[in-house]
């Protein structure tokens, strides 16, 4: 259903080379992302009160963009293998369902392609929940994940930001660290994700080429070959491909969870950086004005593709559900999230915070 190696290919033959550097200049970024990385580890366990070090056994890469395309299609082909074994069965075998695959999974493998050629020049760092283990790209035991930072990203956004590159550097970092920090000290949170994304792909029916489609036109508008979504522009997402009510729920849980992960990375990061970053404030206030104004192509892909709400939304309103419920509970208080499943915000308690208190704190106590 995907050629995975010709995703692969096509994004690193149409990904946008990176900054300029010289080969020393390249190895002191390296050097100083994996010195920063560890750094990060106190500073967010400290202000957290998460984790030991002991919990830390995921690996930390610094990767070209390349690298971090190689990672994500495995991941992708993780994630999306019960899904895809659906689709190989509903399809049916004998001949002709066999060419139909061959043809279908090398155009899908180009269009993917296409994409993550598109955000392998954005993403600065990502955690990879969902990471198997290679030869290139080692992740943590038991299923753990690996931190990847995307050194070229990271250099082009700081010059193109004009700020001290040495505090950059480190307050990504302290972003990134945070998410490894979750899913390291949470043991029960990668399994319950994975359980809720496996089950609403296990939800899905539907025709494997409206799945081909999408995917197409999600490629296709980023690559100018048809305008942007309108507002009216319907059935065009996998947002549309929710036929049930199970599927509803579940996707309202995922939206919750990833807002709670990206609000409390952003929460961490501006509560950290005063300490430890000396132009924390220039550098957020840069990197908002840049988010706001650069991001509506890549959401409308994500949107596309995943159905979830904008990411920006997710940043924002989840950093604003952590910084409401620390300030009422304290951060003891808050990190009763990471309790269970059932103490996670629902996607209405993110944005009425005290919802949340009234639930886990008042009644508990």
């Amino acid at each position: 259903m995907v050629d995975w190696n010709l995703a692969v290919a096509t994004a690193t033959r149409l990904v946008r080379p990176g900054p300029e550097v010289s080969r020393d200049e390249a190895r002191a970024v390296v050097a100083e992302l994996r010195r920063h990385a560890k750094s990060s580890e106190e500073h967010v366990r400290s202000f957290t009160r998460m984790g030991t070090e002991e919990t830390h056994d995921t690996p930390v890469l610094v990767v070209d963009r390349a690298g971090w395309v190689r990672a994500n299609v495995a991941g992708f082909r993780e994630v999306l293998k019960p899904l895809l074994e659906k689709m190989k069965d509903r399809r049916g075998g004998g001949p002709g369902g066999a060419v139909l695959g061959a043809v279908g999974g090398k155009v899908t493998g180009v269009e993917l392609g296409m994409l993550l050629s598109f955000l392998a020049s954005r993403v600065l760092g990502q955690y990879e929940t969902f990471a198997p283990a290679t030869r290139e790209l080692p992740a943590g035991a038991n299923g753990g994940g690996r931190l990847l930072l995307v050194a070229p990203n990271i250099v082009h956004v700081e010059r193109e930001l004009d700020v001290d590159p040495h505090d950059f550097r480190l307050w990504v970092c302290l972003h990134e660290e945070t998410h490894r920090t979750q899913f390291s000290s949470v043991p029960w949170l990668r399994d319950h994700l994975e359980g809720e994304i496996q089950a609403f792909l296990g939800e899905t029916e539907v025709d494997p080429m409206t799945v081909l489609e999408r995917i197409r036109e999600a490629a296709q508008s980023l690559a100018g070959g048809r305008p942007e979504a309108e507002e009216d522009d319907g059935g065009r997402s996998f947002v549309d491909l929710v036929q049930t009510p199970t599927q509803r729920e579940i996707l309202a849980r995922l939206t919750a969870v990833m807002s709670l992960l990206e609000g409390h990375a952003d929460y961490v990061m501006d509560g950290v950086g005063p300490g430890v970053v000396p132009s924390v404030g220039e550098i957020r206030e840069k990197f908002k004005e840049r988010r706001q104004r650069g991001a509506s192509r890549l959401d409308q892909a994500l949107r596309k593709l995943l159905g979830l709400d904008a990411k920006l939304r997710q940043y924002r309103d989840g950093e604003r559900f952590v910084r409401a419920v620390v300030d009422e509970v304290g951060m003891d208080g808050f990190n009763r999230v990471w309790t269970s499943p059932n103490t996670l915000p629902t996607k209405a308690e993110i944005a009425k915070p005290a919802d949340w208190v009234a639930r886990v704190h008042r009644k508990a106590d």
